[in-house]
């Protein structure tokens, strides 16, 4: 199957659910500046939540870029990581409204390791749908930074038992592994033209 409804109807709920998130934010209850303090850990937890739904766009829009087909088990991997970045806004809103509270923090760290393990499927069916694309077992193939992504995420849930936002700080480390997507895509990518 053409990949290109699969990009499209995944880019527009990224779309709508960082839209969500910017209307989740509540209103500033007085006039100056240090009114703006009162929000800072709800701002605080939107900023991880945008730069999270940012990070999987870019990357996904890169793999996407590379891969030629997706079958039936993408469609469905895919739209099962699509509906767990829906719970993001839900997520966030009590994270920031309790930064410091354990099960808060508990939530988020799941739903950070439930979308990271839907996301390494996704990886893994695409890599096995475009078989005859040997960049993409090249590129996609190699599973190690998913995997140590996957140990933090544990590594998150466990201290957020312990110490709350010491969770949020170590999924926050896992981002720094997918900030920039495999530039072997884009060099690729540029070849082919």
């Amino acid at each position: 199957m053409n990949k290109n409804r699969t990009e499209a109807f995944t880019d527009a709920i990224i779309a709508i659910v960082m839209t969500i998130l910017v209307l989740e934010f509540p209103s500033i209850h007085g006039e100056q500046f240090a009114d703006l303090l009162a929000l800072k850990d709800v701002f605080l937890a939107y900023v991880v939540s945008f730069v999270f739904l940012i990070i999987y766009w870019s990357n996904h829009h890169h793999i996407f870029q590379l891969i030629d087909l997706v079958n039936g088990k993408t469609l469905w991997l895919n739209n099962v990581f699509i509906f767990l970045l829906t719970l993001v806004p839900f997520t966030t809103n009590w994270l920031g409204d309790h930064i410091w509270a354990r099960d808060p923090e508990l939530l988020y760290a799941t739903l950070f390791l439930v979308v990271n393990v839907v996301w390494v499927l996704l990886i893994k069916n695409l890599v096995k749908a475009n078989s005859h694309n040997p960049h993409v077992a090249t590129i996609l193939g190699d599973y190690k930074k998913s995997y140590q992504t996957l140990g933090l995420n544990v590594l998150a849930l466990i201290i957020a038992i312990v110490l709350p936002i010491g969770g949020l700080v170590v999924n926050v480390m896992s981002f720094l592994l997918w900030v920039v997507p495999d530039k072997r895509i884009e060099k690729i990518k540029r070849q082919s033209k």
